[in-house]
């Protein structure tokens, strides 16, 4: 009798995706490089794709402090704007057409970036993408009580993994997938769902978190806080 074979956790084989960036407004932003790469159930890289970009416009020294990307350099190495987020927006269509989780660390930050810059340069946008696998909202639902911030690093020391080159879009991306998978194994009870469950769970989980950081801010802080809510995009 033929033994059917049992499907793999949605955590076996991930897509990754990171960008960095002119600054922190999605609306205003640019893209100065990013990744789209797959990491195999043991975090090994088995596909990878790296962009630099010209963004069009002067990178601020702030910027460029962290992530080590110039404007000299994004425009002497960097490929046009629209060109890098043409590929980019294929790359990311290619693996979800394939049925592959895409984890991207702080989602909405990357995915609605991704869509202005989209429209910004006249490339078709992602419509709904999924399944997103966001670290830091299902950490912050694993593990709500743990003090400490909730930065890509914090969880990879958290995770034990590691993390040798922050902020660099590969090493970011790459990262945070293996976080995604360490979360996994240390949350069998929890997270043992399909990649689809997980997405809808992780829409009810942001909402539930930003709801409650918008009540402590406007108890301790400002009054007057307006909540900034929506996943993966805002």
């Amino acid at each position: 009798m033929t033994e059917i074979p049992q499907p793999q956790p949605w955590y076996s084989t991930l897509a990754v995706f990171d960008l960095e960036t002119t600054g922190i407004d999605v609306a205003t932003s640019r893209i100065v490089s990013a990744n789209v790469s797959v990491i195999d159930a043991g975090g090994a890289v088995i596909e990878r794709q790296d962009w630099l970009a010209d963004p069009g416009v002067e990178i601020p020294l702030q910027a460029s402090n962290v992530h080590g990307i110039t404007t000299q350099r994004a425009q002497s190495e960097g490929m046009p704007a629209a060109a890098a987020v043409s590929e980019i927006v294929a790359a990311i269509r290619s693996v979800l057409a394939r049925e592959l989780p895409l984890v991207v660390f702080n989602a909405p930050y990357d995915i609605t970036l991704l869509r202005h810059e989209a429209i910004r340069h006249g490339v078709e946008p992602l419509v709904d993408p999924s399944p997103i696998v966001d670290p830091l909202v299902i950490d912050k639902a694993m593990d709500q009580y743990r003090r400490g911030k909730r930065t890509l690093e914090a969880a990879a020391v958290e995770y034990g993994v590691e993390l040798s080159d922050a902020h660099d879009a590969g090493a970011d991306a790459i990262a945070a997938g293996r976080v995604a998978q360490a979360i996994a194994r240390r949350n069998p009870d929890r997270l043992e769902v399909s990649a689809r469950e997980l997405h809808g769970l992780q829409v009810e989980w942001s909402a539930q978190q930003s709801a409650s950081f918008a009540d402590y801010m406007r108890r301790t802080h400002n009054p007057n806080f307006v909540e900034t809510s929506g996943w993966p995009e805002r």
